[in-house]
């Protein structure tokens, strides 16, 4: 007897076994690229050799970097599009939507596998896909036919009885979860949800669960594919791509939790992380400068739907800026066949581009210290652009109450809530808007702005000697994201092609002083150390969170635990991902602290002492596989694939 996951997962396994803990080789059948990650990823794929993606689709979406305020993101679309031509990728031009709205609508398909470098790639279990978030470089790897490995993941059952009732939302079932288990509480796991509410949901709403359990840490997240499913297929004019998927009678899981739909009411997210979830009943009264609705969470025809619904004939609160951003043009498309664009018009919103837009801190900031109520993922401090904006985390229907009101308000006061809606008869294709690649590909020519500077090469590891001399060049506390480690926002994301440029940025809003640091201590034939507590790098799947670092001549990451996704790219760019073996020892280490670490002790998954200045021996663990072991020893992922395949 298999849960849906384990089907997906023995159907494509290409190494290892269904062995919680251990590592497993996945064939990938989709990748995606979206291009504040992408640029990165196919300068990596052109660095292979290969002359074509193996894959059975590979995507190149422009929706983060679409502000072109100079030439930097208009070189980088350009060089997107020419070498998705050149390596037979299909391309996805700025303002068609956000990358995981628009792979629902067109591409993901029940059964497969998806890797994307975008830690929402698991939007597409909503629609019955294996998708995970990863690094450019993992995904490019995986487009040149290179198995994705990852440890067998702990598969949790999400079993949902009864129904939503009221004002509550697909949206509050993620949150309710998250409540529960907080950012830590999906690390190393897959939630795949079952139960008879299950049938209550549709693909949107299912779609901005699994978005959204990327916050809890968590590898994948994955519905049944079912009749809901074949009926969203078939409106969208693919029922080709659909197939019957669910769990044997009697699977078993590694752990299970239960939600009752019925009983769940609008819930809410505090400043500044997803899990400080609270009923939106007591924030009334707490007044709001600011309402964002879109974002790959909530964008779909429904939630806009919902909210045009909820602001017709109505005008919202003037001292309230309300932006909205449809997730796709087939999206827009709908709304203004039906007319509801005018109700969000004359309503007083302002409409923005089919993009990421504030989500990713690019254009939409609030103002300061300002509350600013939003239908997106992340509420990370400095996240929207306003180093002290206030964010909170909602569904459609919350935020378009707030907006009306100016405020937070009880949910028992909005009255009765309009129905579910369900996509029209006729939907609108917008197939037509991706550009595909020619049949004769040899005559392409891949254009490079100036931006884009070539990939750097790391040294292996043996360059250290046999006792690598480190410098703690800065100490952390918990729960650090990638978002402190590389800022979002439009002037930094427009540097993501040239390392040396985005370096400069790194911690810059957590210590102004640390490139400053690190690189005197590179300059002087130093390594950095980076120590950190709990869940360091959570977050967005960017690796230059842990390529700008290691340019900086970062080569030690030692805390007490690792995010997923990070610590996959830490290893990518030969960065070793140290543990300490006894928790309470991360309260010795100082910045500023020479490590002397006996390399030779190195082991997969072994533990040794390093000796710290003014402390002593402390022991340190790792939990390296041989095959990322390896990698570390070679410098790095991309030096060890391009060996083997010379070899």
């Amino acid at each position: 007897m298999k849960n849906l996951t384990q089907k997906i997962l023995a159907d494509h396994l290409v190494s290892g076994c269904l062995e919680k803990g251990t590592e497993i080789g996945l064939h990938i059948d989709q990748t995606l690229t979206q291009d504040a990650t992408g640029t990165m990823a196919w300068l990596q794929f052109e660095a292979l050799g290969l002359d074509s993606v193996k894959t059975d689709i590979s995507l190149s979406y422009v929706d983060h970097n679409t502000l072109q305020m100079n030439f930097r993101n208009p070189d980088d679309h350009r060089f997107l599009r020419t070498a998705a031509q050149k390596f037979g990728g299909v391309f996805s031009p700025a303002g068609t939507g956000i990358c995981h709205q628009l792979h629902l609508e067109n591409f993901a398909r029940p059964g497969a596998t998806l890797v994307g470098a975008d830690s929402h790639t698991p939007t597409a279990g909503g629609i019955g896909s294996l998708a995970m978030g990863a690094g450019g470089l993992s995904v490019a790897l995986a487009m040149a036919g290179e198995p994705y490995f990852i440890p067998m993941p702990k598969i949790v059952r999400v079993f949902l009885e009864g129904s939503l009732r009221g004002w509550a939302s697909a949206k509050d079932i993620i949150l309710e979860l998250l409540r529960r288990r907080t950012v830590k509480g999906g690390v190393g796991c897959v939630f795949e949800y079952a139960g008879p509410g299950v049938a209550t949901l549709s693909v949107p709403e299912r779609a901005t669960i699994t978005n959204m359990g990327a916050e809890l840490g968590a590898t994948a997240s994955i519905f049944p594919s079912d009749g809901v499913t074949r009926a969203f297929l078939t409106s969208m004019g693919r029922e080709a791509d659909w197939k019957e998927l669910k769990a044997d009678e009697g699977a078993s899981y590694d752990e299970e939790e239960r939600i009752d739909l019925s009983a769940l009411v609008p819930m809410a997210a505090q400043p500044h992380m997803p899990d400080r979830v609270v009923p939106v009943a007591q924030l009334a009264g707490l007044k709001v400068e600011q309402v964002c609705i879109g974002s790959c969470t909530n964008s779909s025809y429904s939630d806009m739907r919902l909210v045009s619904e909820i602001l017709a004939g109505r005008r919202v609160c003037p001292e309230t800026d309300t932006l909205v951003s449809p997730g796709s043009k087939q999206v827009l498309t709908m709304l203004a066949r039906e007319g509801r664009l005018e109700s969000l018009i004359e309503a007083g919103c302002r409409l923005l581009e089919c993009s990421c837009g504030p989500c990713i801190g690019s254009g939409g900031a609030p103002v300061s210290r300002g509350v600013s109520v939003r239908t997106f993922n992340r509420n990370f401090e400095g996240r929207s652009g306003t180093r002290d904006g206030q964010i909170y985390l909602v569904s459609p229907v919350t935020a378009a109450q707030a907006a009306l009101h100016g405020a937070f308000t009880d949910p028992a006061e909005w009255g009765e809530a309009p129905a579910r809606p369900e996509l029209p008869e006729s939907v609108p294709s917008i197939r037509h808007l991706f550009v595909f690649p020619p049949e004769d590909r040899s005559r392409v020519e891949i254009l490079r702005g100036p931006n884009i500077v070539p990939l750097e090469t790391f040294p292996p590891l043996s360059d250290a000697g046999d006792v690598m001399e480190a410098d703690v060049v800065i100490r952390l506390g918990d729960d650090i994201t990638t978002d402190h480690i590389m800022p979002a926002g439009a002037a930094i994301l427009a540097l993501r092609s040239n390392i040396p440029a985005i370096s400069e940025h790194v911690f810059e809003r957590v210590d102004a002083e640390f490139v400053a640091r690190a690189k005197a201590v590179r300059d002087r034939g130093g390594c950095g150390v980076i120590v950190a507590a709990d869940n360091y790098g959570q977050g967005s799947s960017r690796e230059h969170a842990a390529l700008a670092p290691r340019h900086l001549g970062i080569r030690v990451v030692l805390a007490r635990s690792l995010a997923r996704i990070h610590r996959a790219n830490l290893i990518n760019f030969g960065i070793i991902p140290l543990l300490f073996a006894k928790t309470e020892d991360y309260e010795s280490v100082s910045q500023g602290a020479r490590i002397r670490v006996p390399l030779k002790d190195l082991v997969p998954g072994g533990t040794m002492n390093v000796d710290v200045e003014g402390v002593g021996s402390v022991a340190v663990r790792n939990d390296l596989s041989s095959a990322e072991f390896n990698v570390i020893c070679e410098g790095g992922l991309l030096n060890a694939v391009r060996r083997r395949i010379a070899r």
